[in-house]
């Protein structure tokens, strides 16, 4: 017996801005799942930024996706058929088979999730690798300071809105973020309890920074102007913790670097661009952590969805043009 099921393929390597053309749906038959396999219906789907360094066929710390070959990246969904005692029909699993409706994986390659106080969407999301980028990049590469001044770009988005939380909850004096429109700063001075905000479209990003400086730790999700900015109103001795560069993803040539980069050194500073995936062993500890802070309200999160495969393409482009609000999901059943 066989399960029809969708999948999305990348058709051809984006030149600058990706374009629908450059994705396929493809109709694809799987059989069911052998000894020591999972067939699973996928639920909910993550698009993240980082997707669009591996359209491109370069060398990088994560291989490129391969043409005419399903994309994939994190999902959750239901087990529908196993061959293994381990990972029972019903149950909700986490893994990295994404960007279609249906995934046959090794039982090794999922891991069973508890949606009883939380909804499966939390673990692509503050309770994932998101989460998990940004404690790792205020802990472990800022190493974040009780009292620090936290700036942090593209703050309304997955990693930036969980990134300013945590730092208030791990003891930041102010906290300051980026954003891209006056509702999306509502958000992070009212729910997320941000000191201040800034819409980035008001003006020079050092311009607008300059009244809340000077800054600690600089988290940095955007790179370009933002990072220009806070090298500015950097105090002496301050940590950048470089995490993304969406400003700069879809450049069809090298883009200039900021053009104060002396003051890293007058300014005797640290910049260190780091990987989710080399700290691993950083998730017990945070998930013990935010799991906690998650359950008593101390820290929120949300979700903007997209609603079905068909629509996965326009939600992963959206990421490039602030559609997004909190985490980007595609909804698929």
């Amino acid at each position: 017996m066989t399960t029809s099921s969708r999948e999305i393929h990348l058709a051809s390597r984006p030149s600058g801005t990706p374009v629908p053309d450059d994705f396929r749906m493809v109709e694809v038959d799987l059989p069911d799942p052998g000894p020591g396999e999972v067939l699973v219906r996928n639920t909910v789907m993550s698009v993240d930024p980082y997707m669009r360094g591996r359209m491109n066929d370069v060398k990088s710390y994560v291989p490129p996706f391969a043409l005419d070959r399903p994309l994939d990246g994190g999902a959750v969904g239901e087990v529908v058929a196993s061959g293994d005692d381990s990972v029972p029909v019903g149950a909700t699993v986490l893994h990295q088979a994404g960007w279609r409706e249906h995934a046959l994986l090794p039982a090794a390659a999922v891991r069973v999730v508890d949606v009883s106080r939380v909804p499966a969407s939390a673990y692509l999301g503050v309770l994932g690798m998101t989460g998990l980028t940004a404690y790792v990049g205020l802990t472990r590469i800022a190493q974040l300071k009780q009292g620090d001044t936290v700036f942090v770009s593209g703050a309304a988005g997955a990693v930036g809105s969980v990134a300013g939380q945590l730092a208030r909850l791990l003891g930041a004096g102010k906290v300051i973020g980026s954003a891209g429109s006056a509702e999306k700063v509502a958000w992070l001075t009212g729910e997320l309890g941000f000191d201040a905000a800034f819409d980035y479209h008001d003006g020079p990003v050092a311009r607008q920074l300059k009244e809340h400086a000077p800054v600690d730790v600089y988290f940095d999700n955007v790179g370009g102007d933002h990072l220009e900015g806070a090298i500015f109103h950097m105090n002496d001795f301050g940590r950048i913790a470089a995490c993304g560069a969406i400003a700069t993803y879809d450049a069809e040539a090298p883009t200039p670097g900021p053009r104060n980069l002396m003051m890293v050194v007058s300014k005797r500073l640290t910049l260190r661009g780091f990987i989710v995936s080399d700290h691993a062993d950083a998730a017990k500890e945070f998930f013990t952590q935010a799991g906690g802070w998650l359950a008593d309200g101390s820290l929120v999160h949300r979700e903007t969805f997209v609603d079905g495969l068909d629509r996965a393409v326009e939600a992963f482009l959206g990421l490039g043009t602030g559609q997004n609000t909190g985490k980007m999901l595609v909804r698929l059943g």
